[in-house]
């Protein structure tokens, strides 16, 4: 079920939007896949520390976030990728890793990834690994006021094939 503070943050911001739901899937591909939404068009929200503030970095599903080049956005001194502890603190009316780009509702600051601006539609979780809400680009930007800039990459191969391994905390790139 989708949180309340979701929908009541949509509700009072009166911006045009549609929700649906899908089968479960853990990866921004898997839910494009799975809701068949193509995957530019499936925002991935990744979530960092610039020094000690949370951000989200907003960016196509495809892409991975360039963390020197975001970094050199934030104008941070050190930024690093957010731990799975921290999604639950930061996020605790949503599923780990399934919260939407509203870095206003949280008090964050959002990074949205150039290539997206003026994109017709976003599609992104809405709190749930089950949920997904759409809508238009300038509608989200409405909402989330982001900066924009470039720190999307396409992944390597070698990154693309790399098994996912659990670690006691996120490198830091200084």
């Amino acid at each position: 079920m989708r949180p309340r503070s979701v929908d009541n943050f949509l509700k009072q911001a009166r911006v045009p939007y549609t929700t649906f739901s899908h089968p479960e899937a853990f990866t921004a591909q898997a839910e494009a896949a799975v809701s068949h939404v193509p995957g530019r068009s499936w925002v991935k929200i990744v979530v960092c520390f610039a020094d000690d503030e949370p951000i989200q970095a907003v960016l196509p599903a495809p892409l991975m976030v360039d963390l020197a080049r975001l970094k050199g956005l934030t104008g941070a001194r050190t930024l690093r990728l957010a731990t799975e502890q921290e999604f639950r603190t930061l996020y605790s009316d949503c599923e780990p890793g399934a919260m939407p780009p509203f870095g206003t509702l949280y008090l964050q600051r959002v990074f949205v990834e150039q290539s997206l601006v003026g994109e017709a539609e976003m599609v992104f979780n809405a709190g749930t690994h089950t949920d997904a809400i759409r809508m238009h680009y300038w509608d989200f930007v409405e909402l989330a006021r982001p900066i924009v800039g470039m720190f999307g990459c396409q992944p390597s191969a070698k990154a693309a094939s790399a098994p996912i391994r659990k670690s006691p905390g996120p490198p830091e790139y200084v």
